[in-house]
């Protein structure tokens, strides 16, 4: 099989756990392969979307009192009605703090095809208070293209096929430059590795799966990334992220 038929968007399809259902008109998603269990308030800002019947699909991440960043292959086509953020619980089956969407908006430069400029806003309807495990994340302001760690989490597949677990994952990963990104993938692949998107590599059996999508990559304390699409799941090949210096201002202009 070619690298280009495993490529996945790394949003979920028909994955079940304890009362979260599978979303119909979710994309594909999953867990982070080789992670660790988050502790208490070490992601504040992580949130799940989900289903308004209950169903994990992609995650996302706190930026002020209003507003969640994610995926744009994670929200585009959704309604308002079917998109629900919940924020501050380690578990998909129980806790949290649970707000209907208000607004959802859509890099207007986004492609499913390529994958370019895959990012969205969600704008909440009652606001979050922050507490210990409620948060918003800085974002960085800094184009990062050398050899330095992050740590991406979500509520990923430890495999594929396999799984989402009822726990937040988190591991960490290594941000290599565009070059080095680019002379790992194919060259079809590679063509989905934009100026504005940065990369991650990990050992084989660590990386990002289904139902990451639309998550954090931290580093220094900030957002760097939102987790996009990479080849199948933890194959040492690496994973592709929405640059979030590249669309700062995009999102600044469109948030209150």
């Amino acid at each position: 099989m070619s690298r280009l038929s495993l490529l996945l968007v790394f949003g979920l399809v028909g994955a079940t756990f304890a009362g979260v259902l599978p979303d119909q008109h979710a994309a594909w998603s999953g867990r982070i392969v080789g992670g660790s269990d988050a502790s208490e308030g070490q992601f504040p800002y992580q949130v799940s979307l989900r289903s308004s019947a209950g169903s994990h699909f992609c995650g996302g991440s706190i930026i002020n009192a209003n507003w969640v960043m994610s995926a744009a292959h994670c929200t585009v086509g959704r309604t308002l009605a079917n998109t629900i953020v919940v924020a501050g619980s380690l578990l998909l089956n129980a806790g949290g703090s649970t707000h209907a969407s208000e607004r959802i908006i859509n890099h207007p430069q986004y492609s499913s095809l390529s994958l370019a400029n895959d990012i969205s806003l969600v704008r909440v309807a009652t606001p979050f208070v922050f507490s210990s495990v409620i948060g918003a994340i800085e974002l960085e302001t800094s184009f990062v293209d050398t050899a330095s760690s992050a740590q991406a989490s979500g509520w990923g597949q430890t495999s594929h096929p396999g799984s989402i677990p009822n726990h937040l994952q988190w591991v960490n990963v290594d941000i290599i430059s565009l070059a080095d990104c680019r002379s790992r993938h194919s060259a079809v692949n590679a063509n989905r590795v934009h100026d504005n998107t940065i990369c991650t590599l990990s050992p084989s059996g660590v990386g990002m799966c289904m139902g990451d999508s639309g998550g954090p990559l931290s580093h220094s304390g900030r957002q760097q990334g939102i987790v996009s699409w990479g080849i199948a799941c933890a194959q040492g090949i690496p994973d592709v992220f929405a640059r979030v210096s590249s669309h700062r201002d995009w999102v600044l202009e469109n948030v209150d």
